[in-house]
């Protein structure tokens, strides 16, 4: 049974008249996508070339997957792969929950005015560079940091936390949760603001307590939103960070803090040798992108929609 007259379809020059200040608008950020991202991504051709930079692209001689066979067959590529999955693994198990705890901390707030200055406080490192970031947790973390210095006042010996390559991945994760928890927590904000209040005060008369309500009605309306940043941290997965490495690379060693984004750059840009370090970022995408189709499928199978919608049944 229909439920009404359906509405004629507008043409695509009705809706370019209509929505004209929009598409204006997106311009900038179109051609910045274009020029910085999709531009450049025909540049990977060099992965299958013996490439030099003295020579034009099409001049270099095509080797095929070569280059990727000598890639995995270099041992730092092998090292640095490990080390990837191992600061990867860290951080998705220990950091990703922490927006989500915030935002449940924050949501429970009665005061506005402190709601207000607790965001402000924890998302307000986001805006700061990995050079000051690294600089001040060497301020506290240091050798010659505040918290050094106070165990050596207190007759204790010294803790190396900048330079212990055992504790290296929860150094990192410590840095990012210190820098990008706050801002993260942001978009579970928006996502709790979109639950039905009723549906919280029928709980309350039901006599449900906070942590059931937190159970039964906070986390599955989260639950879309978590899903879908999860497949996107699965996508980008391999990218750990490339300045916070590179940062502490002379600290921990190269060994420890030696990760995909770095080996490329020391291979290609610092090496020379320009289509291994781009066979390295190539891998490095093509993985990223069979995860999050992964990923989408099991979003899919839970009932979510993920990043986007499969074919309909």
């Amino acid at each position: 049974m229909r439920s009404g007259p359906r509405r004629p379809k507008k043409s695509l020059s009705a809706r370019l008249r209509r929505d004209w200040q929009m598409l204006v608008l997106m311009i900038p950020g179109a051609l910045a996508l274009l020029f910085f991202f999709y531009i450049p991504i025909l540049g990977n051709v060099i992965a299958f070339q013996d490439y030099q930079p003295y020579l034009e692209i099409t001049e270099a001689p095509f080797v095929g997957f070569s280059k990727f066979t000598e890639l995995f067959q270099d041992d730092r590529f092998v090292l640095a792969l490990r080390n990837t999955l191992v600061y990867a693994a860290f951080q998705l198990v220990l950091f990703f929950p922490l927006p989500i705890l915030l935002a449940l901390i924050v949501d429970s707030m009665m005061s506005q005015r402190l709601r207000k200055a607790f965001q402000s406080i924890v998302y307000l490192p986001h805006f700061l560079s990995w050079v000051l970031v690294i600089a001040l947790f060497q301020q506290m973390l240091g050798g010659a940091g505040l918290i050094n210095q106070a165990m050596v006042s207190s007759g204790l010996d010294p803790i190396p936390f900048m330079t212990n390559s055992d504790s290296f991945a929860l150094l990192i994760v410590a840095e990012i949760a210190w820098k990008d928890a706050g801002w993260g927590m942001i978009i579970f904000l928006a996502a709790l603001a979109s639950i039905d209040q009723s549906l919280y005060e029928s709980a309350a008369s039901d006599g449900a307590g906070r942590v059931r309500r937190t159970w039964h009605i906070t986390l599955p309306g989260m639950r879309p939103v978590i899903v879908l940043l999860l497949i996107l941290n699965l996508g980008s997965i391999l990218t750990v960070g490339f300045e916070q490495f590179i940062l502490q690379r002379d600290a921990v060693g190269a060994d420890t803090a030696e990760v995909l984004d770095t080996y490329s750059y020391y291979t290609g840009v610092i090496g020379g040798d320009w289509s291994v370090g781009a066979a390295a970022g190539l891998a490095k995408g093509v993985v990223g992108t069979i995860l999050i189709i992964l990923a989408n499928k099991v979003a899919h199978l839970l009932g979510e929609d993920g990043i986007y919608r499969g074919r309909p049944q």
